[in-house]
């Protein structure tokens, strides 16, 4: 379903980097990022984790939570996956990086987060296909919007 998960987060200054490195792994409790010391636009130090996870067990254990989140979250995933893919069957993901070192998942649309890019595995990958097996994933009652 999940062919890879690609992930990146930034810390700033004024962040703690193992409370931010503890947020990606309750999202991804296999990442093992690479760090890169990098400049901001404004010329502060900051770091960038990243990496890519892609054992079929991890990307599985993934979806798997990705759906069980709380369902106000999931109708809202569901109802703006079009707009979270692009025509290569790529799903885009930002994750509150605050919500995430509480354990929680809560999806954004923008400003600091973890993102992700989640490669579905679709034969050929292209956003209709893809799109239609990522939105079969969904209970049917989020699918029905009820």
């Amino acid at each position: 379903m999940i062919h890879n998960i690609r992930y990146r987060v930034f810390i700033y200054d004024n962040e703690d980097r193992d409370d931010v490195l503890q947020a990606l792994l309750n999202i991804l409790p296999e990442a093992e990022p690479e760090i890169e010391e990098a400049e901001g636009l404004l010329g502060e130090n900051m770091l960038i984790l990243s990496g890519s996870i892609s054992k079929k067990r991890h990307t599985k254990e993934f979806l798997n939570n990705l759906l069980s989140i709380d369902r106000n979250q999931l109708k809202k995933l569901y109802n703006d996956l079009e707009r979270k893919m692009d025509e290569k069957g790529n799903l885009f993901l930002r994750f509150s990086k605050e919500k995430a070192l509480d354990e929680q998942w809560e999806i954004l649309d923008g400003g600091d987060s973890i993102h992700l890019k989640v490669k579905i595995a679709a034969y050929p990958a292209k956003k209709e296909v893809a799109l239609k097996l990522l939105e079969g994933q969904f209970p049917d009652d989020i699918k029905n919007n009820d």
